[in-house]
């Protein structure tokens, strides 16, 4: 078996389990936001049950529209936040909190060999740690917090192998852009996509999260890497209980293998209205914008504001747009604040946010309006998902995005 069909066999007690298989998997953390935990608190409320099946492997993360925007926003979190004190269910509160799929790695809540389900659509940013994780309706996740379970189909799993060295400013970012582009959104349509090879075995655990993060968009029920070093040098001090790690068999078999030869890549943008609709920064032209967003659950970690500020160190931002950095959580800012990042970006102009997913989803802290443009570290940028319909969102990565704060256009790192 490869890596998910092991993970998902152990947590159903079979020895093997084959693609198209449908079973009753037991999970190791059940995740619902600000948004997705009230429609699944509705839902478990009718089961007729009175506590979760276990308090201790539920989590609840606002961070949509937090700090709360309206009345609306407001009302939500309050519901969440008395739902969680009442069944003892972990909540991060507003300046504890940050962006979902950041602070739970962060914070030692998955480890590799878990089984993870999540009432948002990156849940799948966890496939990082070698771990199967997966975004799911409301709804399931209700019945996963009553039972402890979820009823699924084991996927197929397509294999993505990247050779050659990364070039300059190249990051998982850019790999995963260019990988959408060549498979299209719906290319690992209900698929595990595992991650592998010479190019992958580089990146940084923070690179990694990035393309698992975004597996998503290429149709992708997980984005997995195997378990290495480095995976365990990041769990290891984090980690509160025992794990499994598990790995590929020499013989298992995979739907479908992609071969990419990375050394030449340059540092990709997708242009509107798609993550599949990517290009090399060079040949997009000087596309000017009004608005650059470095954050989200994309590229709202450590690493990245340090690309970002490297390069906007002793610069200012366009007089012509505005820039927006959102740190992915308290610890990332806190950090951030003391490796002088912060200092970085004020004194290049840059507006500092606490953490939230608020621009990225068309929520709040930098909505568009009809005939402007973004370029953001995010993940979507289909119609409308930042605000007016009218408006158009470029996706890239923060050494792109820094470079474009600087010159007021799309640009290459290395004009700076």
């Amino acid at each position: 078996m490869n890596l998910v069909e092991k993970i998902l066999a152990a947590h159903c007690g079979k020895t093997q389990v084959s693609p198209g298989d449908f079973i009753n998997a037991k999970v190791d953390l059940v995740l619902a936001n600000d948004i997705t935990a009230p429609i699944a608190i509705k839902e478990f409320k009718k089961v007729g049950i009175s506590k979760v099946f276990d308090s201790k492997k539920i989590v609840f993360v606002p961070d949509h529209f937090v700090p709360n925007k309206d009345i609306a926003s407001a009302e939500q979190v309050k519901m969440v936040r008395e739902f969680a004190r009442e069944q003892g269910i972990l909540f991060f509160e507003c300046g504890k909190m940050g962006v979902e799929h950041v602070i739970l790695h962060e914070q030692g809540l998955v480890l590799p060999g878990d089984i993870v389900v999540g009432a948002d659509s990156h849940t799948c940013t966890y496939g990082a740690l070698g771990a199967f994780t997966t975004g799911m309706g409301s709804t399931d996740i209700a019945a996963a917090m009553a039972t402890g379970e979820v009823w699924m189909k084991v996927p197929q799993t397509i294999k993505f192998n990247y050779s050659g060295k990364l070039p300059k400013w190249i990051g998982g970012k850019d790999l995963i852009l260019y990988t959408i582009g060549q498979t299209g959104v719906d290319g690992a349509l209900y698929s595990a996509m595992f991650f592998c090879g010479e190019a992958i075995e580089a990146l940084s655990m923070e690179n990694r999260f990035t393309m698992s993060n975004m597996a998503i968009e290429a149709g992708g029920k997980a984005g997995l890497f195997r378990v290495d070093e480095k995976t365990l040098e990041y769990v290891t001090p984090r980690a509160k209980r025992q794990y499994t790690v598990y790995d590929n068999d020499a013989d298992a078999s995979y739907a479908k293998t992609y071969n990419f030869d990375i050394s030449k890549i340059e540092p990709q943008v997708s242009l509107p209205h798609s993550p599949a609709n990517a290009r090399p920064v060079s040949q997009i032209g000087k596309i000017k914008v009004d608005q650059v967003i470095i954050g989200s659950c994309t590229n709202g970690r450590l690493e990245d504001l340090a690309v970002s500020a490297k390069l906007l160190k002793g610069n200012v931002v366009h007089p012509d747009l505005r820039t927006i950095v959102i740190p992915g959580s308290q610890q990332v800012y806190l950090d951030a604040l003391k490796a002088g990042y912060i200092e970085t970006f004020i004194n290049a102009g840059v507006a500092v946010s606490t953490p939230t997913c608020g621009p990225c989803l068309g929520g709040h802290m930098g909505i568009l309006a009809a005939g402007e443009r973004c370029l953001a570290t995010t993940n979507r940028n289909f119609v409308g998902r930042m605000g007016s319909p009218k408006s158009e969102v470029y996706l890239a990565g923060p050494a792109v995005a820094a470079a474009t704060a600087i010159k007021g256009y799309i640009a290459h790192p290395d004009e700076i």
